[in-house]
């Protein structure tokens, strides 16, 4: 804690001298014209430092133009460029600018005799209007790792024992894929992620207020997991290979390839993950009486082990059909298989710590994950100043999860018993959505569309118990679930931007609906229950920009969570034979205000102090079911306050050393009723940090980390501090189209998830060890020839997909 304290002083220390450092400075104007001297508008203009990283970028207007803020003292050029364009930079520029207005003339590819490629390295961590974006390739220590563990180490992100994601404190996070939500939480989420490899990944956005255009689930903001994609005209792509090793070996690979020329562009993507991997989980639950006194202890040690087989597929193709018309269509597969086993001890203890009596549990499982997806988009201008945009989206989800546990009492007098689960369950799901833009002037667009879907899922549980060698089914666990829901939702937001304010207030209206059917057999009855419900969601920012470096921003929006499907129905799950997990069928959706202000000056700082508070407040409940049975469920306790402060630091010390740093605390306050009032609350501080430093033209490194301290996501359950370092390097070879790049994550071993958790008349202490330390060795390599060709539109369509899960 000293040397957190320290980093803490020093981060202070750094804000404090940038904040009397500051000077009043000017902007400067970047004028673009085309071949033909004309001003050219939707450019991309990017302020680059003298070592090529991206400080800022921006798109030129109908005059051609856009506005910068002068930097803090150094080099600088501005570098401009379009699709079918070459890139053009400018000279190298030292600030103060003595210039007020740069001119830029960008040439078609096809009209430049020798071809010029001007790259920026871009920053790992970038800050834009209500977006903090995470470019992943220029971390070396993001190779080999999987999305989850990607997640764990980004600002703000935390990832607890469940998998359940939290961004800036508040959990229940919205994570789509290319702006479409996976439709998946809880353990099919986690599945998914930790399946996912990092090397298929382009960025990931972190937005804790969004827009009204985007769903208004998740009250903690939306992850945007960004997929790569190559753009190039010409045959393209690109293969990657790494190897990697904890205990045991890790192997991900994937190709990517694109044909782009003409009317047509064509796309494919692959990618094939082996991963070996581990858990082990310790526990000691204490039994109380009364009086809080001790009167049993349960101590369980359990080791996990899992061979993981990740398939990805997905191709497609887009149609220019005009200059203001593209048609694209796509489809994607995925399979996960998983072939578990565990090994678990439970000894009970009497009061002085004498062994009563133990139980050795031995399971098996085999979990596979199928997904289907089908996509097919529209993308229309409509004159100079109207865009419309559709989507039409299929995808089907199958998921199988077999079971066996086996019970066997370790004593003269011994027993065995065990349980056969087979789980399998499907998720269909339609969704279309449309939006529409309109600029009405230079200082104001409009947006609006709407969505509809529909979600199915059909979910079967069979439990049989063993006895012996006598089998029979257990009437009372087994359960047949359905569910259908649908979504219909509506939206307006304008933008206004107009000298030194820039502004957007949008209004998102959702409808609900939902029937659910618990099928009954001969132990028990049928049951069934639905819900209809409606509710506005406003949304909005206003930005404030006092200078060229100083700009101040308040946002706010009121979002839902709608319980995951699977949650909704009672299952029962077995964990081991003391401990079982259920769902509930009575949860209603929370609903949370969230409001942030923040400061930035210029890419260099960024503060912000942010409050939300949740009402219905979604939690992980402990019951308690007999003499020594302890259930895990989930329902609605209450609220939850959050007061959060943040500051994120960019800055580059030397020509050699980049640092991004953010520290992050939260003030979360617990107020519930689970059988008595429940009342918790943590100082919660999280701190990332990452330094690139470039050794040579092509070799890099990288020392990152992060630290967690005591957290609270539940009620009833404590986090203990966790954190980790890792470090890389990175080598660029064969005339720069191959890298090869080395990553150690997690060196000193020290990221377990441990904690402490209350429950009714009992209490325990878990510590649950994974494979984090981890080495990568990976190779990729980029193939294929641009071709120079007249510009034309570049098209694209995108949007959304979030909820199911075990």
């Amino acid at each position: 804690m000293n040397l957190l304290k320290s980093l803490l002083w020093l981060f202070l220390l750094l804000y404090t001298i940038v904040g009397f450092t500051q000077n009043k400075s000017k902007l400067i104007k970047i004028i673009v014209f085309n071949e033909k001297n004309v001003p050219f508008e939707n450019v991309t203009v990017q302020l680059l430092s003298a070592k090529n990283i991206i400080l800022k970028s921006g798109k030129t207007d109908k005059k051609g133009s856009v506005l910068f803020s002068e930097p803090i003292k150094g080099n600088y050029y501005f570098n401009a460029k379009a699709v079918g364009y070459e890139s053009r930079k400018s000279t190298m520029i030292k600030s103060p600018f003595v210039l007020s207005t740069i001119n830029l003339k960008i040439l078609p590819s096809s009209q430049v005799l020798k071809e010029v490629v001007v790259e920026g390295n871009k920053s790992p961590i970038q800050h834009i209007q209500g977006k903090v974006i995470l470019n992943i390739d220029a971390g070396a220590t993001n190779v080999g790792t999987t999305v989850l563990e990607l997640l764990e180490k980004s600002p703000g992100v935390m990832v607890d024992k469940d998998g359940v994601i939290s961004l800036q404190g508040k959990s229940n996070v919205l994570v789509m894929i290319d702006e479409k939500p996976t439709y998946l939480t809880g353990g099919d989420l986690t599945n998914l992620l930790a399946s996912m490899s990092s090397a298929q990944v382009n960025q990931i956005e972190l937005m804790t207020n969004p827009s009204a255009k985007y769903d208004a689930s998740g009250n903690g903001g939306i992850i945007n997991i960004k997929t790569k994609k190559i753009t190039q005209e010409g045959f393209n792509g690109s293969v990657s290979i790494i190897g990697g090793w904890s205990r045991d070996y890790k192997n991900n690979n994937g190709l990517l390839l694109n044909y782009k020329k003409g009317k047509i562009n064509a796309f494919a993507a692959i990618n094939y993950n082996i991963n070996n991997n581990f858990t082990d989980i310790y526990a000691y639950r204490s039994y109380l009486g009364q009086n809080n006194n001790v009167t049993g202890i349960l101590d369980q040690n359990t080791a996990i082990a899992n061979l993981l087989h990740y398939k990805f597929v997905k191709t497609g193709v887009d149609f220019y059909a005009s200059k203001t018309t593209t048609i694209g269509f796509s489809a994607s597969g995925t399979l996960i298989q998983r072939d578990g086993n565990s090994d678990a001890i439970a000894t009970w203890k009497k009061t002085n710590g004498a062994v009563d009596s133990a139980i050795s549990t031995v399971s098996n499982s085999l979990y596979k994950f199928r997904n289907g997806a089908l996509n097919l988009n529209l993308k229309q201008s409509i004159g100079k100043n109207q865009d419309l945009s559709v989507d039409v989206d299929l995808l089907r989800y199958s998921m199988n999860n077999n079971q066996q546990f086996t019970n066997r009492l370790i004593s003269t007098n011994s027993y065995n018993q065990g349980t056969d689960i087979q789980i399998p369950s499907t998720i269909k799901i339609f969704s279309a959505k449309a939006d529409y833009t309109i600029r009405l002037n230079k200082n104001n667009t409009f947006e609006s569309g709407f969505k509809s879907s529909s979600i199915s899922t059909d979910n079967n549980a069979d439990y049989v118990n063993i006895n012996e060698l006598i089998r029979t089914r257990d009437l009372n666990r087994s359960n047949h679930f359905k569910y259908k829901e649908n979504i219909n939702a509506l939206y307006a937001s304008l933008e206004h931007r107009a000298g030194k304010i820039n502004a957007q207030f949008g209004l998102r209206f959702e409808n609900t609906d939902y029937d659910a059917n618990q099928l009954g057999n001969s132990a028990k009855p049928d049951s069934s229950f639905s819900r209809s419900y409606a509710n506005l969601f406003p949304s909005g920012y206003l930005s404030y920009q006092t200078d060229s470096l100083n700009t101040f921003t308040i946002t706010a929006s009121r979002r839902i969570d709608r319980p995951a499907y699977q949650k909704l129905n009672p299952f029962t799950f077995i964990v081991n034979k003391y401990t079982i997990q259920r769902g509930n069928p009575y949860i209603v959706p929370q609903y949370s205000w969230n409001v942030e202000l923040s400061h930035r000056y210029s890419q260099l700082l960024t503060t912000t102090v942010s409050y939300n508070i949740i009402k219905d407040y979604f939690s992980q409940l402990f019951l308690s079911e007999g003499t020594n049975i302890l259930i895990y469920t989930d329902g609605n306790v209450g609220e939850m306050k959050n007061l959060g402060l943040s500051a994120s630091l960019q800055l580059s010390p030397t020509k050699w050393w980049l640092f991004n740093g953010q520290g992050n605390f939260n003030y979360k306050k617990f107020n519930g009723y689970q059988n008595v009032s429940y009342r918790s609350s943590v100082n919660q501080f999280q701190f990332n940090i990452s330094n690139q430093f470039t050794i040579l033209k092509t070799l890099s490194a990288e020392l990152s980390g992060f630290y967690i301290t005591q957290a609270r996501n539940d009620l009833q359950e404590l986090l203990y501090p966790t954190g980790q370092i890792s470090a890389g390097l990175s080598k660029t070879i064969l005339k720069g189209k191959g890298t090869l790049k080395f990553s150690a994550r997690d060196i000193f071993f020290n990221q377990a998830m441990e904690g402490l958790t209350d429950f009714p008349q009992a209490q325990e202490y878990f510590k649950l060890t994974r494979d984090s330390r981890l080495f990568f060795l990976s190779f990729s390599f980029r193939f294929g020839k641009p071709l120079k060709l007249p510009k034309r539109s570049n098209g694209g369509v995108t949007d959304e997909m979030k909820r199911a899960g075990s």
